[in-house]
């Protein structure tokens, strides 16, 4: 009997939980939110499978979710695999012709393709391409010193649109066209802000390793402006990694994009938390209402 009991009341926080859920749904029906997919969640089978569940789920209840991934690690172990050997200038890697090579192989291949079929398995219509189909990012090369590391110059994204209209969930490598046919790497974070950008997306969501930006005494700050941002980036508050997942914010929101949050993606759910209850997740930034 108190089983039984213990099972009803979950059923009913579960039936709760999906009232509340309403506005929620009712004010993101038919919006656009851009996920950055990446860091530990992309190598554990189990969070892949939740979060491809997460984002069918999405779709069902009527966003259109524009998925962009990175893919570091896996293209670090192919490079060792292959014996190519990377050089680094200012804590960067120099992308040359061999190197873009893999980190096509490995992005727009393995990791997209991984990601799709997650998708697909829990129900949902992924397509999977990178930045070079159709134009959607077209690149400047970022510094010579670094190689064939492009930064967005210019944005076509007609075929996301296309594909949304369809039913269909994009999957994005973070690749460029240059204006001369080259390939170029670009990073994951700045690609999910141009494309946000780009579709005046309502949402778009950076998924990370940290709970969140933190304030001077380490706790998780749930709502910024970008005066905020930078401010905390000039006393050096803001450091580190952080500093370019906030400038892809900022950029991001100067582009059109309503609003940016920077979440935990190892916490379970966190999109559907972060999205569909008065909680919310990481830290949201947005420019004052």
């Amino acid at each position: 009997m108190k089983k039984q009991t213990a099972m009803n009341r979950d059923w009913i926080a579960t039936a709760r939980t999906l009232s509340e859920a309403l506005p929620y749904l009712q004010r993101y029906d038919g919006a656009t939110v851009v996920i950055k997919f990446g860091g530990h969640a992309m190598g554990d089978d189990a969070e892949m499978e939740s979060f491809a569940r997460d984002v069918v789920l999405m779709q069902q209840v009527g966003l259109n979710p524009v998925i962009v991934h990175g893919g570091g690690p896996m293209i670090n172990e192919m490079l060792a695999k292959l014996d190519i050997k990377s050089e680094f200038v200012n804590g960067k890697r120099v992308t040359d012709e061999a190197t873009v090579k893999v980190v096509e192989m490995v992005l727009s291949g393995l990791v997209n393709k991984r990601i799709v079929q997650a998708i697909n398995s829990q129900g949902g219509k992924a397509v999977g391409l990178s930045g070079k189909d159709a134009n959607l990012m077209v690149c400047d090369q970022t510094d010579p010193a670094l190689g064939f590391v492009g930064t967005p110059a210019e944005m076509n994204p007609a075929v996301l649109r296309q594909l949304a209209a369809a039913e269909m969930i994009p999957v994005v490598a973070p690749l460029g066209a240059g204006r001369d046919g080259e390939t170029f790497n670009v990073n994951g974070d700045t690609a999910a802000g141009a494309i946000a950008a780009a579709l005046k997306a309502d949402r778009l969501l950076l998924l990370t390793d940290v709970p969140g930006v933190k304030d001077e005494s380490g706790e998780v700050v749930t709502e910024l402006t970008p005066d905020q941002i930078r401010a905390m980036t000039a006393s050096g508050v803001i450091a580190g990694g952080m500093i370019p997942k906030t400038e892809t914010a900022l950029a991001a929101i100067e582009g059109g994009v309503r609003a940016v949050v920077i979440l935990d993606g190892r916490a379970p759910n966190a999109c559907l938390l972060e999205l569909f209850t008065e909680h919310g997740a990481g830290s949201l930034i947005r420019a004052p209402r």
